[in-house]
C-alpha cells in the first residue's frame, strides 16, 4: 500500500508556512482559543487551528483573500462566523484590547512604508494581543554579515535580488522593539537565507 504522507499532512494543514508550523509543535498555541491572523492572505496558515475548533480571525487588505479565507472557515469550521474574516490595515485593527491568546503575522510586515508604519503595525497587534498571549512573525531582514547585500533604497527599504523592494529589519531593532514593548523572546531570533533571493527572519515573543 502507498502511504501519500505528504498529501496527508497537506489534507491536515493546508499550505502552512513551516514556520508557524514549528511553533505548532512547540505548543505555542496549545492554550490559545482566540487567534488572529494579520495579513492572512487566503489563510493558509489558519487551517489547521479552524479545523482544530479554534476561534479564528484574520484581516487582509485584498478583498479577494477574505472571501477566500470565509469559504475556507465555511468547510472547516462551519460555527466560526463570516465576519470574524474583515477586509482591512493591521495599522488599524477593528479588535477590542487584549482580544486574541496568540497573534500570527507572517510575511507582512516588511510591506511596512517606513519605521513609524513598522512600529503602528506592531503596536496594533500588541494591543489586540492578551496578556501572556503568544506574537508569531515572519518578515525581510538585513543580510548577515558575507552574504550578498541587496541594494538600498531608502532607510529601512532594501530591493533584494528577487527584485522586491522590502522593509528590513535586524536583530538589533527586533531585540530592542520586544524590550521596548514588554514583552520576552520565546526563540532565539533565527534568519533563513534564500540564496540571492531574500533574508527572512522569525521573531516569536510572549507578551509579559
Amino acid at each position: 500500500m502507498t502511504v501519500r504522507t505528504g498529501a496527508a499532512l497537506q489534507e491536515a494543514f493546508g499550505e502552512i508556512d513551516i514556520y508557524v508550523f514549528d511553533q505548532l509543535l512547540k505548543g505555542r498555541f496549545d492554550s490559545a482559543r482566540a487567534v488572529l491572523d494579520a495579513g492572512c492572505g487566503e489563510g493558509r496558515n489558519l487551517h489547521y487551528l479552524l479545523a482544530r475548533g479554534l476561534d479564528c480571525y484574520g484581516i487582509d487588505r485584498v478583498p479577494e483573500a477574505i472571501a477566500d479565507i470565509r469559504a475556507l472557515a465555511a468547510r472547516l469550521a462551519p460555527s466560526v462566523p463570516p465576519d470574524h474574516f474583515v477586509t482591512g490595515e493591521i495599522d488599524a485593527l477593528p479588535w477590542p484590547d487584549g482580544t486574541f491568546d496568540a497573534v500570527i503575522c507572517s510575511a507582512v510586515l516588511h510591506f511596512a512604508r517606513d519605521e513609524a508604519h513598522f512600529d503602528r503595525m506592531v503596536g496594533e497587534m500588541w494591543r489586540v494581543l492578551a496578556r501572556g498571549g503568544v506574537f508569531v512573525a515572519r518578515l525581510a531582514s538585513i543580510y548577515p554579515a558575507g552574504t550578498p547585500a541587496p541594494r538600498p533604497a531608502a532607510g529601512r527599504r532594501v530591493r533584494a535580488p528577487d527584485g522586491a523592494e522590502r522593509f528590513v529589519v535586524d536583530a538589533a531593532m527586533l531585540t530592542e522593539r520586544t524590550s521596548a514593548l514588554g514583552g520576552h523572546l520565546l526563540d532565539p531570533i533565527k534568519t533563513t537565507i534564500v540564496y540571492q533571493q531574500r533574508a527572512m527572519t522569525t521573531w516569536v515573543v510572549r507578551k509579559g
